[in-house]
């Protein structure tokens, strides 16, 4: 059972006629039966009721094998994934257990070319077909915008006008075949702390309800209340985040209110521990110790790590990201009390060279052959050859080689004296050996677009004093055209001298103005840089991935690292 569903958008050319049909009064019996809510038993439980939860966190759309950093053994993928997940769950039932499979969100946004040009519909699908019953909301799923987060949900066609990068998958077992458009999740997006400002409710249900032999076991979603300093401001227009202890507390109460007093929740936050119970560490702690003491469980996610530990009586579990593995938590339930007694968990890794994974599930991996064969000739398509690998991990400084290749890359794609790009949009290193579009999209797979602006000097020195200001941790520009040091010792707001500064090799001066291009999410202010709002004499440029691509099949030689040393400290 699906707890206080908002309401569901009006059909339309982005909303399939199903959605529509569904009337109101009967929406909680369509999704119980939807998500396989089992009926009350009609007597008590002799004994304790055993349950597995096989949860998944930061999915971003892996839907290939990949080889692990550590030794190149391969790992992880969606139809590998599938087949683990079977695996542990026939060991479950035999033992007497009831599985369910659940996610801590992103699951889909910084996704590889394979699902990333596909609007993300293929992992959608991969994940329903893994039978996923409930997930939170990750914050990469705002990454294209609340509307396009409830096309992925209940299913329609995409915008006419969006990226020309993108494009919806024509995989026919994808579609509903009413609209001859995308069917969406056969799971359920839980967002508690997610408020639609239209409606003052949650965007998606705040909880789900499944009885495991007539034992009901309470689901609260929710996601790290600072998604909108991650999140381009678009992707959040419309919504607002609540504190995650007390909304998770909140839906606790009316769950216990309700008869339910087994709560697991589904954090889209996260922290770092180990595989052995040890001490967790982060930003999860303090929520884990406010929670109720009715949530016995939580599923973390965001930070990708793998852990299992306990916070203030609380099992807290992590599982990696990109496919690379899953957590295994068994539970049992008092069938006189509803609570959960026992609880214990196990990080499993998806290694595709041993069983299971050696024997990878065929469905899914019909619908990622789909997706590898329609974006195979743009992937496979080499635009150079890199000697070494370019790392985007910075030096002391704050400097990397991947953050100055793409900064010359935008600086290249505008008339634009400099070029900034923030760290995070760096998703991955830039492999050594023939550079494929498929690698660069890896590296670059927002589709942001490159905004051209116009910045005083002073507003330059002030953008350069925010990578420390309001900032959770430390977020160093990548910069081209500009050089600077800045002073570790000195107070936050005051660790950059303007003398310090320089541009084309000449000093910055304060009253001077100068073109600068950013990608569209700085340029809204993103990841706290909100002198960039400010900016005058806008005008749009390419998508950054374009630039990228662009400046590499240019180059007249070898990809390698441009000069740096743009950054210093003093």
């Amino acid at each position: 059972m699906i707890g206080r569903p908002p309401p569901r958008p009006a059909p339309g050319p982005r909303q399939p006629a199903r959605a529509a049909r569904w009337a109101v009064a009967a929406l909680l019996v369509a999704c119980a039966l939807r998500f396989g809510a089992l009926p009350a038993a009609s007597g008590a439980q002799a004994g304790p009721v055993q349950v597995q939860l096989l949860a998944i966190n930061d999915f971003h759309g892996q839907l290939e094998t990949m080889p692990r950093p550590s030794d190149g053994r391969p790992l992880g993928g969606a139809a590998v994934m599938a087949a683990y997940l079977d695996a542990r769950e026939a060991e479950a039932t035999a033992a007497g257990a009831t599985s369910l499979r659940v996610g801590a969100g992103d699951l889909v946004g910084a996704s590889p070319l394979v699902s990333g040009l596909l609007r993300d519909e293929p992992t959608i699908e991969a994940l329903s077909l893994m039978r996923l019953r409930y997930s939170a909301v990750g914050n990469h799923e705002f990454d294209k915008g609340v509307a396009e987060l409830r096309r992925l949900q209940y299913g329609g066609c995409a915008p006419a006008k969006s990226s020309s990068l993108l494009m919806s998958s024509t995989d026919p077992s994808l579609l509903d075949p009413a609209t001859g458009c995308f069917r969406g999740a056969q799971f359920q997006y839980l967002a508690a702390n997610v408020i639609d400002e239209a409606t003052g409710e949650p965007l998606f249900p705040p909880y789900a309800i499944t009885r495991v032999r007539g034992v009901p076991i309470g689901f609260v979603g929710a996601v790290l209340k600072e998604t909108p300093s991650i999140v381009t401001p678009s992707g959040v227009a419309g919504v607002r985040f609540l504190d995650e202890a007390a909304t998770i507390n909140r839906y606790a109460a009316e769950l216990q209110a309700q008869g339910v007093h087994a709560v697991v929740a589904l954090l889209h936050q996260g922290g770092t521990g180990t595989r052995d119970g040890g001490a967790i560490e982060g930003a999860v702690v303090p929520i884990a110790q406010a929670l109720d003491p009715a949530v016995a469980v939580v599923v973390s996610g965001h930070t990708h790590q793998f852990y299992e530990g306990t916070i203030a009586d609380k099992l807290v579990t992590q599982a990696g990201s990109y496919s690379q593995g899953f957590a295994d938590i068994r539970l049992t339930l008092d069938p006189a009390t509803g609570a959960i007694g026992d609880k214990r968990a196990e990080i499993v890794d998806t290694f595709a060279d041993a069983p299971p994974g050696d024997a990878p599930d065929a469905a899914v991996g019909a619908v990622v052959a789909a997706a590898q064969a329609q974006t195979a000739p743009l992937a496979d398509r080499v635009l150079g050859t890199a000697p070494a690998a370019l790392l985007r991990a910075p030096n002391a400084a704050g400097e990397s080689a991947l953050g100055d290749l793409i900064a010359d890359a935008q600086r290249a794609a505008v008339p634009a004296e400099i070029a900034f790009t923030n760290p995070g949009g760096i998703r991955t290193d830039l492999r050594a050996g023939p550079v494929t579009y498929a690698d660069l999209f890896a590296v670059q797979p927002f589709g942001n677009s490159l905004v051209q602006m116009t910045l005083t000097g002073a507003q330059i020195v002030r953008l350069l004093e925010q990578q420390w200001q309001d900032q959770p941790q430390p977020r160093v520009l990548q910069i081209a055209g500009l050089t600077y040091a800045w002073q570790p010792e000195g107070p936050v707001g005051a660790r950059i001298d303007p003398a310090d500064v320089r541009v084309g090799g000449q000093p910055l001066a304060l009253d001077a103005a100068y073109g600068v291009v950013v990608n569209s999410y700085l340029a809204e202010g993103g990841d706290n840089f909100t002198v960039l709002r400010d900016g005058t004499d806008r005008a749009g440029g390419p998508q950054d991935l374009d630039a990228l691509v662009d400046y590499v099949a240019a180059l007249p030689g070898p990809v390698v690292a441009p000069a740096g040393d743009r950054i210093q400290t003093r």
